[in-house]
């Protein structure tokens, strides 16, 4: 199968091309705003430029979705790749799936990083639902997050000696369990005389936290980092023996990756796609309660003195790794390239997406498809001065 040169759209605060193998990703600051002419413009340039074949999105902001809308306009395939869990009862989740149903119905291939989150994907997207075609199974892989074991490694030498550290780092917010861990904190630490906790994190939910710890008189137990950086994270986690997760809903929660990476076990609610990530012997894992999660903390710290921080951290190393992720994303790429589609076959699949919201879609899809006519006449792709190619670029280099 012949390797094609593939550039992934992604909102960042850089600017950067970055090539991997025979595939390259542009990442661009998008902080401006996506949805102006001028930069409908631009993005066309750019793409036919960099010879762009499969655009690939990330949920989370609506430049992904429109990325894909003015991606297809332009007949290119696309992948969309879906973080996170939404529900399915109040108004908010109803509008994002909504949305989502769109994104989906113009994409060749979806990504999940879990299965847990591949059910939720294709549930929100009306598969078999009121006979809407929705999102075929098939179209769904399952691609779990990776860690850097260069970056995230263990060091016991950090670690207390004759204490026994808890480590949180974690958005404070409802979200995150966080009344859950102002309840644990008390229990834990009149249960256990040598036992600290080491939160990094800061949110909605700090003031909370911190009037549980000083009620419960452990303020000398309990040290609260606020915010830390991304670079600073496995500084932080090298000082625990174990790490807690008190999430009411994750899809995969790649802290915990960080944290087994740097040595710790795990103590983690059973939400999403949490008891996925790693073994019974690794993460000890409770239902989102306070008592539930203090079993599960006596579990592990029974367990604690038997576990060996670098057997954990090469089994996740091991487990996960970007180079297997990068493989893996490769053949979904080649996938989406193979996949055949016409106009009027992407204007019928949108059409049958809802009574009224099909339609609705129908018509944006078709002024967007207007509109790129108009670029190509004031500015012909012919005309447009293309890149390099990849192996051009590395020629250049090495001269």
């Amino acid at each position: 199968m012949t390797t094609v040169p593939f550039r992934a759209f992604s909102g960042t605060s850089d600017c950067l091309e970055r090539y991997v193998g025979g595939y390259a990703a542009w990442k661009r600051d998008e902080s401006d705003g996506f949805a102006s002419a001028t930069d409908g413009f631009v993005r066309t340039q750019v793409c036919i430029r960099e010879g762009v074949t499969v655009v690939h999105a990330h949920q989370g902001c609506t430049m992904s979705h429109e990325g894909i809308l003015y991606a297809r306009t332009m007949g290119m395939r696309c992948v969309f790749t879906d973080h996170s869990l939404f529900g399915f009862a109040d108004v908010g989740s109803i509008h994002t799936n909504k949305l989502l149903d769109m994104t989906l119905a113009d994409t060749q291939h979806v990504i999940c990083v879990s299965h847990t989150a591949k059910e939720n994907t294709i549930l929100r997207s009306g598969y078999l639902l009121g006979g809407e075609p929705g999102l075929a199974p098939e179209r769904v892989s399952v691609i779990p997050n990776a860690v850097d074991a260069m970056r995230f490694f263990p060091d016991p030498s950090k670690r207390a000696k004759g204490r026994t550290t808890v480590v949180v780092t974690s958005r404070l917010m409802y979200r995150k369990g966080v009344h859950l861990l102002a309840g644990l904190i008390p229990l834990a630490c009149t249960k256990y005389p040598t036992l600290d906790f080491l939160i990094a994190g800061d949110g909605s939910m700090r003031e909370h936290l911190e009037k549980a710890i000083d009620d419960a008189g452990f303020n000398h137990r309990v040290t609260l980092l606020g915010h830390v950086s991304h670079e600073h994270v496995p500084a932080v986690l090298r000082q625990g023996d174990v790490f807690l997760n008190s999430s009411l809903t994750e899809s995969f929660c790649i802290a915990i990756l960080e944290a087994a990476a740097c040595g710790c076990l795990v103590v983690a609610t059973a939400v999403g796609g949490v008891p996925e990530v790693l073994p019974s012997d690794l993460m000890f894992l409770a239902k989102p309660d306070v008592e539930s999660l203090l079993d599960a903390l006596d579990d592990c710290l029974c367990a604690l003195p038997h576990a060996d921080p670098w057997s954990i951290h090469e089994h996740v190393a091991k487990l996960y790794n970007w180079d297997d992720v990068a493989r893996r994303v490769e053949i979904v790429y080649e996938r989406a390239y193979e996949t055949w589609d016409t106009f009027m076959g992407r204007l019928y699949r949108i059409y049958r997406r809802g009574i009224v919201f099909g339609k609705m879609l129908w018509c944006v899809a078709a002024c967007a498809y207007v509109w790129w006519c108009a670029l190509e006449w004031l500015e012909p792709a012919a005309k447009i001065e293309r890149a390099l190619e990849l192996d051009d670029e590395d020629g250049g280099r090495e001269e």
